[in-house]
């Protein structure tokens, strides 16, 4: 294969093409063509035919036909090909895992980027990706290809159910969980299942919400973050239904559970013992009990507002929770004030700002001064992000990505 190799050094020059730039030009790993060029890998057709295209000759796909096939039997022949197939790839190792890299930064990113900023770089992830999918890979890769795919889809429907867009939201779920059986992923199902849940919940359809919380726990793995997640979905369902006495239960189940393991991930798919606290002050907060406003006080203690590189999100979040608490026992100014926070934070979501809403409206009835400053902040923000959440996104559907 060392022709084809000197073949392709000697037409890329010709052309003023680098193989970078060539590569970026055909959409291919520059890797992988490295190692054509090298002798390391053989070519494909595939391969051949887009050098054909991109320097418009038909000197690639002749000087594959011309190679003789080795003097052997049909079997032997068959059963060399089937192993050179199984190993050959267009993608590489290397894409794989930058992909699998790129995927932990996103989910990373979730808690301190704009959901709609960060749906615009997960939609260009997973254009890019299915390019791959269309390539010829190695078996393992394919089916680490399969799997990013249903994280991918995961991440975009968890964007659209902040961002309220049902629709879009329902449809990625379907994909994530589809792929994810293909990969024979048991994580990502149970993951779906629960943000349906989480979605059901902001939409007000609480015994929705609290079945497929139970379905999702049903489907994942034992000690999966998945299982500690759903667990706590269920909580929120229960408060929001008053069953006061199976919220509590729940809430200590999920404390049990977080204390488990004393890392502190910002990974959104990875739990721990924080973000237990912060679902149980929110959990509190609905179901009104008194320790909800010490709980949230933790939360707030931990994440204070000057480190913006933490959980700003879970932080605006505990302020919210903060105010509900306050509501219960009658502090309605610091309620007022916590909530104001939290909407010039610029970090609650649409999916979230029907728990502002609730103050907002309490602090209206109850005539307060701080009510029309309040409210003003809450009218402009939802203007904001009914604003932001029309955009339209224009992403490319092929391509390499930076860094790829």
């Amino acid at each position: 294969m060392s022709d084809f190799g000197d073949l392709v050094r000697a037409e890329l020059q010709r052309s003023g093409y680098t193989l970078r730039a060539a590569c970026a030009a055909m959409y291919r790993d520059p890797a992988y063509l490295s190692r054509v060029v090298n002798g390391k890998q053989a070519p494909s057709i595939a391969l051949a035919e887009d050098l054909d295209r991109l320097l418009g000759i038909q000197r690639f796909t002749k000087a594959l036909t011309k190679q003789a096939a080795p003097a052997l039997d049909g079997d032997s022949i068959a059963a060399l090909e089937l192993a050179r197939l199984a190993a050959a790839s267009e993608v590489g190792a290397g894409t794989v895992d930058l992909l699998e890299q790129s995927f932990n930064d996103l989910a990373i990113a979730y808690q301190r980027t704009d959901p709609i900023e960060l749906l615009v770089d997960v939609r260009s992830h997973l254009a890019y990706l299915s390019g791959l999918l269309g390539k010829q890979t190695t078996l393992a890769e394919h089916q680490r290809l399969l799997d990013l795919g249903g994280w991918y889809s995961l991440l975009a429907a968890t964007l659209n159910v902040d961002l309220k867009n049902g629709k879009a939201a329902a449809a990625q779920l379907r994909t994530a969980a589809s792929l994810a059986a293909e990969a024979g992923n048991r994580v990502i199902p149970a993951w779906a299942l629960e943000t349906r849940a989480w979605a059901s919940l902001t939409a007000g359809n609480y015994p929705s919400a609290l079945e497929l919380s139970l379905a999702a726990q049903e489907a994942a793995p034992d000690g999966s973050s998945a299982l500690i997640q759903a667990t706590a979905q269920e909580g929120r369902a229960r408060a929001r239904l008053g069953q006061r006495k199976e919220t509590l239960a729940v809430v200590n189940r999920v404390q049990a559970m977080a204390t488990t393991d004393p890392t502190q991930p910002k990974h959104h798919y990875q739990y721990d013992p924080a973000k237990a606290m912060s679902y149980t002050a929110t959990t509190l907060a609905w179901v009104g009990d008194a320790a909800a406003e010490r709980a949230a006080r933790e939360v707030i203690a931990a994440y204070p507002d000057e480190d913006h590189t933490r959980w700003p999100r879970r932080l605006a979040t505990a302020k919210i929770d903060l105010a509900l608490a306050l509501v219960s026992k009658g502090a309605l100014d610091e309620a007022a004030d916590a909530t104001l926070k939290a909407l010039l934070s610029g970090r609650v979501v649409p999916s979230a700002r029907w728990r502002a809403a609730e103050v907002v409206r309490v602090v209206d009835e109850a005539g307060l001064p701080a009510a029309a400053d309040l409210r003003e902040v809450f009218d402009g923000e939802s203007g904001r992000l009914l604003r932001d959440g029309s955009r339209t996104v224009e992403v490319k559907t092929g391509g390499e990505l930076p860094g790829y």
